[in-house]
């Protein structure tokens, strides 16, 4: 994170895939599949959370929902930075993370 960032922030897009596994019965209730609240919740918690890198918190995302999700196969986030503090750049930066579980 460069010292401009850190006084005026910045703006970002996350986009979040998640697989799981295929269930043995038709799902009827929201217990029995991902809650994208709580998706929705874990994300918004770890940017509250000052980090440098995008990698890590793309990292710490992935580490929450698989600890509140056990049936998951695969979880993919992409984090774009809107306005990058960079001379002379037009356009958005990101960094996408996967990670496939057993």
């Amino acid at each position: 994170m460069y010292a401009e960032e850190l006084k005026v922030g910045n703006q970002f897009e996350v986009d979040l895939v998640v697989e799981c596994k295929s269930p043995k019965k038709i799902i009827s209730s929201i217990e029995q599949t991902i809650n994208y609240v709580e998706i929705f919740r874990i994300v918004q918690e770890e940017f509250d959370i000052r980090r440098s890198l995008l990698e890590t918190v793309a990292m710490h995302i992935a580490q929450k929902i698989e600890e509140q999700f056990s049936d998951l196969e695969k979880l993919t986030i992409s984090i774009r930075k809107l306005n990058p503090p960079i001379t002379n750049f037009t356009g958005s930066v990101s960094v996408t993370y996967s990670k496939t579980f057993k």
